[in-house]
């Protein structure tokens, strides 16, 4: 059976990408080859990295990446987590894509406590989640 690529999107490549990533690798690593890139690469976040272990998903071998357009024209999908990223998409010259948009709240821009702030985090964590086991679950 040959994998799908998807092609996770976000500005940093930080938090909100990074999280889909791991959630898609870790509930569908059988039927996708999961990737993720940003508009530029702001590094892993060390919150989304805490949040995602306490759910049983390490990602903290991930890389912060820009987008690769490569990788972009052979992905089965793109799937932008943030409205700049959606907007700001390269041109993708392969006409066979999905390109969807999901929207998620930055994290990363979580003021207040630091308890606060993580349970930001894990809000985020926790519908990016929810969104993945659906995808999952409708077979894309």
């Amino acid at each position: 059976m040959n994998k799908k690529l998807v092609y996770f999107l976000c500005t940093g490549n930080s938090c909100r990408s990074q999280m889909a990533e791991g959630w898609l690798k870790k509930l569908g690593s059988d039927h996708y080859d999961v990737k993720s890139a940003g508009l530029e690469a702001h590094g892993l976040n060390p919150r989304a990295v805490q949040v995602m272990k306490e759910a049983d998903a390490d990602i903290s071998g991930q890389t912060s990446n820009v987008i690769d357009p490569n990788i972009l024209n052979q992905a089965d999908f793109v799937i932008t987590l943030c409205g700049h990223a959606d907007e700001h998409c390269p041109v993708i010259s392969n006409k066979n894509v999905i390109k969807w948009h999901w929207g998620f709240d930055d994290p990363a821009e979580a003021t207040g406590t630091e308890d606060e702030i993580i349970a930001q985090f894990r809000t985020v964590r926790d519908s990016i989640k929810s969104r993945i086991e659906q995808f999952v679950a409708d077979g894309n």
